[in-house]
């Protein structure tokens, strides 16, 4: 085990798969210098610029032209700077990526990784601040990938970049520098598979992303007031481990699913009717409302679902 960042672990990855096989290749805005955030620093003095390519500023003439590259046999780690830049291609990914497959028989496949950095962010106000997972959930032909934690960002950036089919990768920007253990050697995460963070016999919490160090917290406190919460890291949104999460909460009888993203269409939204259709059990969803999210600290605050907020769902759904 090393113990790594977790902006660390993706640069690993994907300068492992890049040596590990020549069509990886990446390309974005400001790869050169090191992305944005630093993620790909170093890269370009290693590969050379032909496979760490920047790009002109348009996101739609980016993930095009990657669409392409990919349905000819490479495979493009896109850079898309922040999620919500994403939406200026998004018929690309939509319309495009996640079809070709079906709509050529089979008889092409494009496996492309979009890395889409989410949520808030040290007052990155209302245009680079938003937890869209839920739209890509919602179209097939796209795997959707949300990792919390550094070993996972290395191990499935690793299985995104491997997988025949485009992977919408989504790397929340405020676990930049979190640090953990990560294995050594060719570690790959496989998609579809949850991670249970606490095992408990109360209540079943699921979450993903930067919101499960939230109900980690949160599990902290109701473990102080004689509550166990069995806490579940659901890593992929598509595919999801339906199976650990209905396992988990027929065991304890409620579920409650915590995620940052605006509550209204939010993902918690499947998971609770899907829960609740097959086993009738008390389900609850936890997510932002539907505003924009403010600059100032403490209007983004009002937006942000806290430990605190999570603790008293939890009471509350227990009768406490």
């Amino acid at each position: 085990m090393s113990i790594i960042s977790y902006m660390e672990a993706a640069r690993q990855a994907l300068a492992e798969e890049m040596r590990r096989d020549k069509l990886v290749w990446a390309v974005g805005e400001d790869l050169g210098r090191g992305g944005v955030f630093g993620q790909y620093r170093g890269l370009v003095e290693e590969f050379g610029p032909e496979r760490i390519s920047d790009a002109p500023i348009s996101e739609a003439a980016i993930l095009g032209a990657s669409v392409g590259a990919a349905m000819m046999g490479t495979r493009p780690v896109v850079e898309m700077r922040f999620s919500d830049f994403a939406l200026c291609a998004v018929d690309e990914l939509v319309n495009q990526a996640a079809k070709a497959r079906f709509m050529f028989g089979g008889q092409t496949r494009v496996p492309l990784v979009v890395r889409e950095p989410i949520g808030m962010w040290r007052s990155s106000a209302a245009q680079h601040s938003q937890s869209l997972e839920s739209w890509y959930a919602h179209i097939p032909g796209l795997v959707v990938a949300c990792p919390s934690t550094p070993a996972d960002n290395k191990g499935m950036l690793k299985a995104a970049i491997r997988c025949d089919d485009p992977v919408v990768y989504m790397e929340h920007k405020n676990l930049w520098p979190l640090e953990g253990e990560v294995p050594e050697g060719d570690h790959v995460v496989p998609f579809g598979v949850a991670r249970t963070v606490r095992p408990g016999k109360d209540i079943t919490i699921v979450s993903w992303s930067a919101q499960v160090h939230v109900c980690a917290r949160a599990a902290d406190v109701l473990a102080g007031q004689g509550i166990e919460a069995e806490l579940i890291d659901l890593r992929t949104l598509w595919p999801w481990d339906q199976q650990a999460v209905l396992e988990s909460a027929a065991r304890t009888g409620r579920l409650l699913v915590a995620h940052e993203a605006v509550q209204v269409g939010g993902f918690g939204a499947e998971i609770a009717a899907f829960v609740a259709e097959r086993l009738g059990i008390k389900v609850r969803r936890l997510g932002a409302p539907r505003a924009p999210i403010g600059y100032a600290p403490p209007v983004e605050d009002a937006v942000r679902i806290s430990e605190t907020m999570t603790v008293a769902a939890v009471r509350d759904m227990l009768g406490k």
